[in-house]
């Protein structure tokens, strides 16, 4: 492909020392932009093709080769019918090349019929459209060069390790933070986990403290004597999973998983049920995901499904149960009205930064979904990225983007005891506003993430299975 440009660039007329110069230019140009934007070319083949006009010359104007082959005549009269004999005997002798450079300069030269197309005025006028031609190329060629690459190529994914990330052990007998969140002052982490509470990180003086809980938590002793495990108390203690605050007001709104939706003030203690049913009268079994548009202080959360509650979750995923729903609770009306029903396994919420649509983690298909909320797409649900695992939880990063926990990476279909291990375990990415994946995180292998949260340049993570948050 190389020599194909190269050829179309070298095939001028060189009959001066600019014209060398025009040419070897434009080979210059030719090459650099094939070494660079490669795909660039295939694009605009057009570009050098132009060079071919910017590099011609008019019989007789800086062309040696052609004044000396053409011995000088002497006028002998200056009548229109002697001229005109002159010129047609002139172009009789061009060379052909001459004769097809004349007719395109006709074409693109419009002269008025009541004047004459003198030899100064078409020479300057020539002059001009090469410049202008000239000029043109010049400027797509440094366009095409201060494009970014990203255009033409994909960027390298960077990988961030969190094998060394600094730990926040949770308070003993408990684990689970599976999702994470921080106050209008900044404070926290706030981790819900598995005995049904909500708790606040103070720093390392004050350690984990209680902030919250469902309204059964005081009520059954089971939930306070951690002597049952937890999985089999969930169900009656409550299990917070999606945590996001208004900062307006500096409330808590909590996806439980058995509960529904619940609030919480600022000063924490027990929680308010909101909601345990969507406005259609169908009861929630597995409220997952949560978000809250900080504008309006309507909430966006899921129904992982209607059918099975979280304790039986590993039923959804074997039966390919595609009851899940996506819902929208309004402060205002206090209800909850459905947007979509009849997802698979709808997880984790995010709604973008500039508020024209909710971002939506499928767990077993492995996806994520774009819900239009504004727009000329209202309301339709569009794919919005395949991703390397199952995902939980979904949080803006601070590029208008989006970070995904990985709560396992992607089954290989073609694995073998006999093929190796990857090299690298997944337990994240953050995909860019337009869904591409431009970094990913890794970890040590039966490390899994349920929540990856940006703040302060620094990324806190929560996991649904770990005894621990971690820092990176």
């Amino acid at each position: 492909m190389l020599y194909a440009y190269t050829s179309i660039s070298l095939k001028f007329r060189v009959s001066s020392s600019d014209s060398l110069l025009n040419v070897l230019s434009s080979f210059s140009i030719s090459v650099l932009l094939f070494s660079l934007q490669p795909n660039l070319l295939s694009r605009v083949p057009c570009l050098l093709c132009l060079a071919k006009f910017t590099t011609a010359r008019t019989p007789g104007e800086s062309d040696p080769s052609w004044s000396r082959t053409q011995p000088h005549r002497k006028e002998k009269s200056s009548s229109p019918q002697h001229r005109r004999r002159r010129s047609a005997a002139s172009e009789s002798d061009a060379p052909p090349h001459a004769l097809d450079y004349k007719v395109r300069v006709r074409d693109r030269i419009a002269v008025p019929s009541n004047q004459s197309c003198s030899a100064p005025s078409t020479k300057n006028a020539i002059k001009m459209a090469r410049t202008n031609v000239a000029a043109s190329l010049l400027l797509a060629v440094a366009l095409a060069l201060l494009l970014p690459s990203s255009i033409y190529a994909a960027q390298p994914i960077k990988t961030t390790p969190t094998l060394w990330s600094f730990h926040l052990p949770l308070p003993n007998g408990v684990s689970g933070a599976e999702s994470l969140a921080f106050d209008r002052r900044g404070q926290g982490p706030y981790a819900g986990v598995s005995d049904g509470r909500v708790l606040k990180w103070g720093g390392s003086a004050l350690g984990w403290t209680t902030f919250a809980h469902s309204p059964n938590y005081r009520k059954i002793p089971l939930c306070t004597a951690s002597v049952v495990p937890s999985e089999e108390t969930e169900s009656m203690c409550g299990r917070p999973l999606g945590l996001q605050f208004y900062t307006k007001t500096g409330d808590l709104y909590i996806a439980d998983a058995y509960h529904g939706l619940m609030k919480v003030g600022p000063d924490g203690g027990e929680a308010e049920v909101l909601a345990t049913q969507a406005d259609d009268g169908v009861p929630f079994h597995f409220v997952n995901g949560l978000d809250v548009d900080q504008a309006t202080g309507d909430v966006y959360f899921t129904d992982s499904s209607t059918t099975y509650q979280r304790r039986f979750n590993t039923e959804i995923m074997m039966n390919a149960d595609a009851t899940g729903r996506l819902l929208k609770y309004d402060v205002r009306a206090k209800k909850a009205t459905v947007l979509r029903a009849g997802l698979p396994y709808p997880n984790g919420v995010a709604v973008s930064s500039d508020r024209t649509h909710v971002v939506v983690a499928h767990t077993v298909p492995c996806q994520a979904f774009r819900y239009w909320l504004k727009g000329p797409k209202t309301g339709q649900y569009e794919l919005m990225a395949d991703l390397p695992g199952y995902p939980d939880n979904v949080r803006r990063d601070t590029k208008g983007g989006y970070w995904v926990a990985l709560n396992q990476e992607k089954a290989r279909l073609d694995a073998t005891a006999s093929v190796a291990a990857p090299v690298k375990h997944l337990v994240g990415v953050r995909l860019g506003s337009d869904g591409v994946e431009v970094e990913e995180l890794t970890a040590a292998k039966g490390v899994t993430l349920s929540d990856v949260a940006e703040k302060d340049g620094q990324l806190w993570l929560g996991s649904v299975e770990l005894d621990y948050v971690g820092l990176v």
